[in-house]
């Protein structure tokens, strides 16, 4: 198992998929940043030259961090997917190659996330209007968020390994974490969809943002739980079926 998650990684450190992706990310974070800060100086009465709404727009970006995660998925599970049929033949068991490929990838994804956060907070702090519960309470909004962003990342890894289209995944994703919400609320009178639409992934990344924006943010145990049921049934599922499924 190690000797084949050292050739996963040198594998993945040698792609430039992932560094150009972080590196876009990055610098739309400080372009967002530069933007509101000439835009603060330009016009004094500019509201938004604040962390606050600098932050907002990260808390805002559920659906997007879980799609900008199907592109650090995609560095072990695109056309790297290929080799597995050709590592099966070396011995290397299907239950190996399913968990380090996800391992690796999510590493990577987790340090982008990380310093994304580090970075936003310097910039934050240092170029715009601060207020002093921003940095808590987007911390806290972060940590809310976590568990959802890492449920699709797990979905993701999933239907990469069970060899499903991107473009089918993109719309599985934005169905779960950007409608499911919105179209549970349209039958909220049956009975049970009312509860089932408070605990949809979109319902929760809206809650968590206007707490956010409130200023009531606190830590939510009910992201949790609905980010550990969907990434352990994606996991559970997804490993059962790759190690059964025909590799061509």
């Amino acid at each position: 198992m190690i000797n084949y998650m050292k050739s996963e990684c040198y594998r993945l450190l040698r792609k430039k998929g992932p560094y150009v992706t972080g590196l876009i990310c990055y610098l739309l974070i400080v372009a967002a940043a530069a933007v509101l800060t000439l835009s603060g100086q330009t016009d004094p009465n500019f509201p938004y030259a604040t962390s606050k709404f600098f932050y907002s727009n990260a808390i805002s970006a559920g659906l997007l961090i879980v799609i900008v995660g199907l592109l650090f998925n995609s560095a072990l599970t695109g056309k790297d997917i290929s080799l597995i049929k050709q590592s099966v033949s070396f011995g290397i068991s299907r239950n190996i190659i399913f968990w380090s490929k996800l391992f690796l990838t999510l590493s990577y994804f987790l340090l982008v996330c990380v310093v994304g956060i580090i970075l936003m907070m310097v910039l934050g702090e240092n170029l715009l209007s601060s207020e002093n519960p921003s940095v808590s309470n987007f911390l806290i909004a972060c940590v809310n968020m976590a568990p959802l962003v890492l449920s699709g990342f797990f979905l993701t890894h999933t239907l990469k390994m069970l060899k499903v289209g991107e473009g089918y995944i993109i719309i599985v994703l934005i169905f779960i974490y950007g409608l499911s919400g919105n179209l549970l609320r349209v039958f909220r009178e049956i009975s049970g969809l009312k509860e089932l639409h408070n605990y949809a992934p979109n319902t929760l990344f809206n809650e968590n943002l206007t707490s956010f924006m409130n200023e009531g943010v606190q830590f939510a145990l009910e992201y949790w739980i609905v980010g550990i049921i969907i990434s352990g049934m994606a996991l559970l599922i997804g490993a059962k079926r790759f190690g059964n499924q025909n590799i061509d």
